[in-house]
């Protein structure tokens, strides 16, 4: 907001702030807030990404998830699996991709969760969280980077307001 002053009354003004592209200051958040705000956002990226995903490519991305996962990944997507009551889950890769078409409306949320569990481990296993970030912000539509630039900008004033980061 941008004062002014007329007389002895103050007024507030909106001032729209676009000096960088939308992806450009997602990552200057990303460089600017704590691990977990930028575990966060990479979380929210992925979403993103998953979001922009052609439907006849969907099940493609879940299968090359899974087979990136751990069987503790399998493990909890398997869980999830047994709250969408889909059949009686088995922890393993195949039943968790034989079973994806069986999700119907719920299939990009399973993608979501295993790719989120395939961005962590890849974290965890030295991936920057910059470089996962910088995969996924080239596959996104402007307008989805411009709404995940809001969504960075408010993870930046959550991180900056005292969180345990």
């Amino acid at each position: 907001m941008h004062p002014f002053a007329v007389g002895t009354h103050v007024y507030l003004r909106l001032v729209p702030l676009c000096f960088i592209e939308p992806a450009d200051a997602i990552r200057v958040v990303a460089d600017s807030v704590g691990r977990e705000a930028r575990r966060q956002l990479l979380g929210e990226a992925v979403r993103a990404w998953v979001d922009e995903i052609p439907d006849d490519e969907l099940e493609a991305h879940y299968s090359k998830a899974i087979h990136e996962l751990d069987e503790h990944d399998i493990s909890m997507l398997a869980a999830w699996h047994a709250s969408m009551d889909i059949a009686h889950p088995i922890p393993n890769r195949d039943f968790l991709i034989n079973a994806f078409g069986s999700l119907g409306r719920h299939r990009r949320e399973a993608l979501k969760l295993a790719a989120g569990f395939r961005g962590e481990e890849a974290v965890d296993r030295g991936l920057t969280e910059e470089r996962a970030l910088e995969t996924v912000l080239e596959w996104l539509s402007p307008q989805r980077q411009e709404e995940l630039a809001v969504e960075a900008m408010e993870l930046y004033l959550w991180d900056r307001a005292g969180s345990d980061n």
